[in-house]
């Protein structure tokens, strides 16, 4: 009985405490109403549509961040905070190459501010100007071609807009991307001459002017793979499993093993395989699902044996023996990631554009051909070995 009536008390004496304690310390972080000091020795370094802001922290004990509010030319205001573990931070946005003033505030942990330092920036040319001036468009296969630079790597998005009834609307998929280089296919258009309106802005808002271009997409179709079938010549590389096979490349799956074609690893020299499209045509291009490598971080592309550098063949007539004569070349390509992340790596864009399956256009002057050939040059691993889980073509069989 004495023990079981022992120990309510002491937890209930041990909530007490707690609770006044608890007190304490709200009382505490509230009870600081004078303002910090103010920040000092404010450095600034121009950016493209940017500035970075240096300065030195003042001494108070309970500084807890360091702010800037500044108004863009667009009139919307931003904040931007840095932990007093830092003693720097940066303001972006910018449309323009004017000053502009910035406003830093301490901040202490009652959320009392100091009193406002100015500094005034005049940040560089904004980032999407060097993409517009950049900016390519041209006839492909389907559609249109858009390709541009953006060395700084910042969010940009290329809006591609077409004429209805005298206005221009954005009925296009509009390109979201980081990467470096942009080379993207818009599709799905018909094949005649069309005008289209091309800008770029930033996350901000911020646009450029607009490039107006016409252009008349190339026509092309989806060639079934229905009527693919695998071929082995005498120089093609075999499978590395038995459980994989060519003709997975056209089974419908693009994701599960071992519905893929898996070549033998341990050639480590340049190989090759070869199919059939079942059609003449003047082949457009080429989709290939690379397959997605288990990893202790998920599912991986831009990783083992999905092709980084390769060529496709095209041929009417290959040699049985398996040799080169009778084949022309229809592209080298690279696989890029946008992202630029290491290997092993990947951002969300890099993820949904290898699942959505990675696009190579074709030579617009090459013959036409009905057998395609794979040639891996290397692969992500740093061998040649391929891991294809899905392949489709288009072309003009007409």
């Amino acid at each position: 009985m004495k023990k079981s009536y022992y120990i309510p008390n002491i937890l209930f004496l041990l909530f007490l405490l707690l609770t006044s304690c608890a007190e304490e310390f709200n009382q505490a972080s509230v009870l600081n109403s004078t303002p910090p000091g103010q920040v000092s020795n404010v450095r600034v370094e121009n950016l493209p549509g940017s500035a970075k802001i240096t300065y030195s922290l003042p001494k108070d004990q309970d500084l807890l961040y360091v702010k800037a509010v500044y108004t863009l030319a667009s009139g919307r205001e931003m904040e931007v905070k840095s932990s007093y573990y830092n003693n720097s931070l940066t303001v972006e946005g910018f449309a323009d190459e004017k000053p502009y003033v910035i406003s830093l505030y301490s901040v202490n942990r009652s959320e009392v501010s100091s009193e406002a330092v100015d500094v005034t920036i005049e940040p560089l040319e904004n980032p999407i100007w060097e993409t517009f001036r950049s900016l390519e468009a041209i006839a492909a296969f389907g559609g249109i071609r858009i390709t541009a630079e953006n060395d700084n790597e910042k969010d940009v998005t290329i809006m591609v807009m077409k004429d209805s009834l005298g206005e221009w609307v954005p009925s296009l998929d509009n390109i979201y991307t980081s990467a470096k280089q942009i080379s993207r296919t818009i599709r799905g258009l018909d094949t005649i001459p069309q005008e289209f309106a091309i800008t770029v802005r930033d996350k901000y808002l911020n646009y450029t002017d607009t490039l107006v271009t016409t252009i008349t997409p190339l026509y092309e179709t989806v060639l079934p793979k229905s009527r693919y079938s695998a071929v082995v010549l005498p120089t093609d590389v075999g499978q590395g499993y038995t459980s994989t096979g060519l003709a997975k490349m056209w089974d419908g799956d693009i994701f599960y093993w071992p519905n893929i074609s898996m070549t033998d690893a341990s050639v480590t020299n340049a190989q090759w395989v070869t199919f059939d499209t079942g059609v003449l045509a003047k082949m457009s291009r080429i989709v290939i699902w690379d397959y997605p490598e288990y990893t202790n971080s998920g599912r991986i592309y831009y990783y083992g044996g999905n092709l980084r550098f390769f060529e496709v063949w095209g041929s009417n007539n290959p040699p049985a023996d398996g040799s080169w004569d009778n084949w022309h070349l229809l592209g080298s390509f690279e696989s890029v990631k946008s992202s630029g992340l290491p290997v092993g790596e990947q951002s969300d864009e890099d993820y949904q554009l290898a699942y959505s399956g990675l696009s190579y256009d074709f030579d617009v002057a090459a013959s036409k051909a009905r057998y395609l050939r794979i040639k891996s040059i290397r692969n992500w691993a740093g061998s040649t070995f391929m891991a294809i889980s899905e392949v489709q073509v288009y072309g003009d069989p007409r």
